[in-house]
């Protein structure tokens, strides 16, 4: 058996006790939701406005596998997200604070968000759009892109956001999976101080596809752009001329919302169908539980609409709640560098939800402190998400932004999972730097061994969900033996999910990722974590970001080549982080490579791409690059490896 070296972290936060007096959940929620996982979700499900009640709370088929939530009642999502608030008298509630990247600004109220949800479901309905018909929505963060959304739900048809950043080879690759009707972009949009003419890849996408019948177009930069009559509309032509109502049609709670796309470098990106009931079911309770909602916040969730998160957590989550919330257009450091301390100041954000990536990043860019002058005392509640969170980034985040006192909820979930899987309740939960905590309520998380076994605490395994939950994707679109066999093949007889990420659970019954399951390096039979190596990294002063991965190595097998990105504290110096590394987790984990790069490559959700590191320093052939957060990271770091590799030949 090899052998198994751990990153000790041994600081912990209790929930401040005036934040537990007003916690939306105690402690005895845990023991209810085990008693009758079923039961539990019942009553979350009733949070919301059904049409028709079910008539059968949970089926599951693991042979299939098949699981079906709340069979037999339907409801509307759209008018649980906005009709509901507007009917209950909140209609001049702020909804959405959009705020462009060149300082445009609109206050959205309920009322507002309401009309133009009609206005657009009614613009759909004109271009043939009916219930089940797929939508792909090619836009940044703008409010067209949450109504439009909203206006597929609301008459039924299946929407698909992709991040106005990809290529048109990604975007064509989701028109001709999904079959979809139309395509929804606009002429540009504005990325760090340019308007980018977006039109032209969207055109490309869409040539000559025969089930793509209209591309539907935002202005928001005002340039000429082509155009193909007949099937090119523009937004304010078609949407705004519509009536300012529309009734809603209820659907079953099995029928489809959305497809969601993963994005990696192996392998085409599967389509992620998630359906209604059960979906809103789990993002509308997890959201109000474990980020603590309360009417009075004001909400942030910095992702990128056709991220996962955004659709959760900055979409269906915050509306289905009644919240306000933040949506941002640019980019952190356009203009400047203080960008989101700026809106988190103007706003009053109270919950600010972020990726570890970018807590990294001011990290690099202000050092041990914020910038002075900017009054970030109405947070209350700090989040993130993307992936595991380096303890030091952990503990930067909750003494800067949080003033050492608020609680930081890290998330561990993924586009499969729909909404929080692993999350501490910030009224309950004792908190530990770089762990996500514990399962929800309501979902059964474990770390198992090859057997399906759950392991020793401090050994590593397959973490697994050991029971389906509400938010689940149910089906690969279009391929549901890939379905199959991505998730569930590998503990069939067991019927568990299986994430793809490694893990390990402490004493205290808390779970530690370790990376996904293909990013341990094995170094001469001692298995070590790629993630637990970062945070021994990151937490050197001259470090700021790191990407660790396992390298082809004739002697041992494979070596640790550690990628790393200069911080605030100095030129990076090799020996000083190998030595950093063998204190903190073993000799036998110190990098044998350390690379300097400007940049690392990442997912839209902020993850590191660990394997598309080791084939650079490989020289192997590199897989799909289209859906990278930033592609141009992908040339620096070559360049990197080759001035590295000269370097150490010499």
């Amino acid at each position: 058996m090899t052998a198994e070296l751990r990153l000790a972290e041994t600081r912990s936060f209790a929930a401040p006790p005036t934040f537990a007096a007003q916690a939306n959940v105690g402690a005895s929620v845990y023991e209810t939701a085990n008693a009758d996982p079923v039961a539990f979700w019942e009553r979350a499900a009733h949070r919301l406005e059904w049409t028709r009640p079910w008539h059968t709370a949970h089926t599951w088929d693991p042979s299939v596998p098949a699981a079906q939530w709340f069979a037999g009642g339907r409801l509307n999502v759209a008018t649980n997200c906005v009709d509901r608030h507007v009917a209950a008298g909140r209609g001049e509630k702020v909804a959405l604070f959009f705020e462009g990247e060149p300082g445009d600004r609109e206050a959205v109220t309920y009322a507002d968000l309401q009309r133009r949800v009609a206005q657009a479901a009614h613009a759909l309905e004109q271009l043939g759009i009916g219930s089940g018909d797929r939508v792909v929505v090619y836009l940044p963060v703008l409010v067209e892109t949450i109504v439009i959304a909203l206006a597929c739900a609301r008459i039924g048809a299946v929407h698909s956001l992709v991040f106005g950043g990809f290529s048109a080879d990604a975007v064509r690759f989701r028109l001709e999976d999904t079959g979809a009707k139309l395509l929804v972009t606009s002429d540009g949009q504005n990325r760090r101080g340019t308007q980018v003419e977006v039109k032209s890849a969207a055109d490309e996408a869409a040539r000559d596809l025969p089930a793509l019948e209209h591309v539907l177009v935002v202005r928001r930069t005002g340039q000429n752009v082509p155009w193909t009559a007949g099937r090119d509309v523009w937004w304010h032509d078609v949407v705004d001329p519509q009536p300012e109502t529309h009734e809603p049609q209820a659907f079953d709670a099995e029928h489809p919302l959305f497809i969601i796309y993963t994005s990696g470098t192996t392998g085409k990106p599967k389509g992620l169908v998630h359906t209604s009931g059960g979906y809103l079911t789990h993002t509308n309770w997890a959201h109000w539980a474990h980020f603590d909602a309360k009417p009075e916040d004001v909400h942030w969730c910095t992702a990128d609409l056709a991220w996962v998160t955004a659709h959760t957590y900055e979409i269906y989550g915050p509306l289905s709640n009644g919240l306000t919330q933040v949506i941002y257009e640019g980019t952190p450091d356009a203009p400047s560098r203080t960008r989101h301390l700026e809106i988190i100041e103007r706003y009053g954000v109270t919950v600010y939800y972020t990726a570890p990536t970018l807590i990294r990043t001011f990290m690099t860019w202000f050092g041990d402190e914020l910038p002075t002058g900017y009054d970030l005392s109405s947070i209350r509640l700090l989040g993130t998400v993307g992936e595991a969170i380096n303890p030091e980034a952990w503990v930067w985040f909750r003494r800067t932004f949080g003033r050492d006192e608020t609680p930081v909820v890290d998330t561990w979930w993924q586009s499969e999972t729909g909404a929080a899987m692993v999350a501490p309740l910030p009224g309950v939960t004792t908190l530990k730097p770089g762990s996500a905590t514990v399962a929800l309520p309501g979902i059964d998380m474990a770390v198992v061994d090859e057997n399906g076994d759950p392991v020793a605490p401090g050994r590593a395994g397959t973490l697994v969900a050991r029971r389906p939950w509400p938010g689940m994707a149910r089906t690969v679109w279009g391929d549901p033996e890939r379905y199959r066999r991505s998730y569930w093949a590998e503990y069939a007889d067991r019927g568990y999910y299986v994430a793809g990420d490694g893990a390990t659970i402490d004493e205290d019954g808390y779970i530690w990722i370790l990376g996904r399951l293909d990013d341990v390096v094995n170094v001469s039979g001692h298995r070590l974590s790629t993630i637990e190596i970062e945070s021994s990294l990151v937490a050197h002063p001259a470090v700021g970001e790191a990407g660790v991965t396992g390298v082809t190595d004739p002697i041992s097998g494979q070596a640790v080549a550690a990628f790393v990105v200069d911080g605030s504290g100095g030129p990076v110096e090799p020996d000083a982080l190998r030595q950093q590394v063998a204190r903190d987790i073993g000799p036998i984990a110190k990098p044998r490579h350390v690379i300097r790069v400007p940049e690392l490559p990442k997912t839209r959700s902020g993850k590191i791409l660990r394997r598309l590191l080791a084939q650079l320093w490989q020289g192997d052939t590199l897989g799909d690059t289209t859906s990278l957060q930033n592609p141009w990271a992908v040339d620096g770091v070559r360049e990197a490896v080759r001035r590295a590799r000269e370097k150490e030949t010499r």
